[in-house]
């Protein structure tokens, strides 16, 4: 009789582990290329031993002016897996529930569906239980007054002159 809640225990646990990727693959390519780029930056980081993985989203927002520009900023978690750094194939890595939460605010802005180089992309992240609400607040505001010129003249705002 014990056998059977272990069974389901284990079934539940493969059916979570071999669905990991859902989170990630649901997401829109702009918001995939972010989470990328904030795993690249984590992976750079020599403390990390941990292979981690796009657990799930907290908050998207995205502004698009126009002309193949969108302004992002994403609020996510990351996990670590049972994975060592640097696995290349994570499809086999499963989620550890021994270690805390990354917590990964970004924002930057694409082109083209190309994330630019100007204005920097700022990146904040940090384990869970270390997150304060002032850093929170700094994360938020740092992304409303990052260098974005949604008000700069654009070719719709431009007046042609009478003179011939």
């Amino acid at each position: 009789m014990a056998a059977l809640p272990l069974l389901l225990l284990s079934f539940g646990a493969l059916f979570f582990s071999a669905n990991a990727q859902d989170a990630y693959d649901k997401l829109p390519e702009n918001y995939k290329k972010g989470v990328d780029l904030a795993l690249e930056k984590l992976n750079a980081h020599t403390g990390i031993h941990s292979h981690f993985l796009f657990f799930r989203s907290l908050a998207q927002s995205n502004i698009e002016p126009g002309f193949d520009v969108s302004y992002i900023y994403h609020h996510f978690y990351l996990k670590a897996t049972k994975c060592a750094k640097g696995t290349v194939d994570s499809s086999a890595c499963q989620f550890r529930h021994d270690r805390p939460l990354i917590d990964c605010g970004i924002c930057y802005k694409t082109f083209g569906g190309n994330i630019e180089a100007e204005p920097v992309p700022y990146i904040h992240c940090v384990h869970k239980p270390a997150l304060t609400e002032e850093m929170k607040d700094t994360r938020v505001d740092h992304c409303n007054k990052m260098g974005y010129s949604n008000g700069a003249p654009t070719l719709l705002a431009s007046k042609g002159t009478d003179e011939v």
